[in-house]
């Protein structure tokens, strides 16, 4: 893929790309749904590239929500989503996610639907839980979705980074869900090329019209170069994100077993690169530290950075106390490392 990116700067012109994307791209992002999801996709009208995922997420904001209408979200939740909501005029309205498993209530999530809803916001696989969707989960939101009337935007961008004896369901592919959904991918999470910020969405063709228009005042376009490697990648370097699930449950692995025996509780996950732990364990008796306070502690104290999971909550009020992220797409050293520098601060401090 970088070949492809080095040799289209010499074989193609430099100018401006056609703003929904190059064809090369879009007919790979159209063929990449029907032979992954199941979802058969037009190319032509159904297809947008943007600069990264998250100028996805953006241009669907500012495309689909006028002031006042409410969207659904799923906490924790990425940080990004409830700024750009905001942003657009919108009202959020949050369902809790329930660890130790991420369950969703089928109540909770009914009560949040009101005649104002406009869209429900679906990060599958999630993010920074790893939990990906069942089948029944899937089922109950299609189900309220149909019954209100309600628009939906799913950020996939971790569909390939599933464990095995997991599958992704796109929430698209549900009987009465093609017309009203909009999916988001991104090179970045699917080839581990973040720095090139080449994302996509795909549906139906009102839908996509509505968000080129904010698309093309947004960033308008995405570098050719970039594009056309990127549809190289989704035609030709399928083993290579196909294969990711087992890569990423191995490392998960190595680090899930070293936290267990320092004395964290981790709990459970079917893919994505993130793990959330439980560190109550690790307390001093009658400590009230809560996640910031023990992730700065250990920044400081064991070189170790992890991030709160109260971070991803609108409401911190809401949130676990006692809950940290990692994050594994790193080297085996580095996971070791990290390890050993956890398990020599634990050691000095029992």
């Amino acid at each position: 893929m970088k070949k492809v990116v080095a040799s289209s700067l010499y074989e193609h012109s430099n100018q401006y790309p056609p703003m929904m994307g190059v064809p090369e791209l879009r007919q790979a992002i159209a063929a990449h749904s029907g032979r992954h999801a199941g979802i058969p996709v037009d190319w032509q009208s159904e297809t947008l590239v943007t600069s990264g995922a998250t100028e996805a997420l953006a241009a669907a904001f500012l495309a689909l929500l006028n002031a006042g209408d409410e969207v659904i979200f799923f906490a924790p939740l990425y940080d990004s989503y409830l700024p750009m909501a905001r942003r657009a005029g919108a009202v959020p309205r949050i369902v809790q996610l329930h660890p130790p498993g991420w369950s969703v209530d089928a109540a909770e999530l009914e009560a949040a639907f009101s005649p104002q809803t406009k869209l429900l916001v679906l990060n599958t696989p999630h993010n920074p839980t790893g939990k990906v969707f069942s089948a029944a989960e899937l089922q109950l939101i299609a189900d309220l979705c149909i019954r209100h009337n309600c628009l939906v935007l799913l950020d996939e961008v971790y569909e390939h980074l599933v464990f095995p004896g997991t599958q992704h369901i796109s929430l698209r592919s549900l009987p009465g869900m093609a017309h009203r959904c909009l999916r988001i991918g991104s090179a970045g999470k699917t080839f581990s090329f973040t720095a090139w910020k080449v994302g996509w969405l795909s549906g139906p063709a009102d839908m996509i019209k509505a968000v080129a228009k904010a698309h093309q005042f947004i960033t308008f376009t995405v570098p050719s170069s970039l594009q056309r490697a990127v549809a190289y990648g989704l035609d030709s370097e399928q083993p290579f994100f196909c294969g990711l699930g087992s890569v990423l449950q191995q490392k998960r692995q190595l680090l899930e077993r070293q936290l267990s025996e320092i004395g964290f509780k981790v709990l459970p996950a079917d893919g994505t690169y993130f793990l959330v732990a439980n560190f109550e364990g690790l307390l001093p008796e009658g400590s009230s530290e809560d996640d910031v306070e023990f992730c700065y502690r250990l920044t400081r104290e064991a070189g170790v950075t992890l991030i709160p999971v109260s971070a991803f909550y609108a409401d911190r009020s809401e949130a676990p106390r006692t809950l940290v992220r990692f994050v594994f797409c790193k080297t085996d050293a580095k996971l070791q490392a990290a390890c050993d520098a956890l398990r020599a601060y634990f050691g000095k401090r029992s």
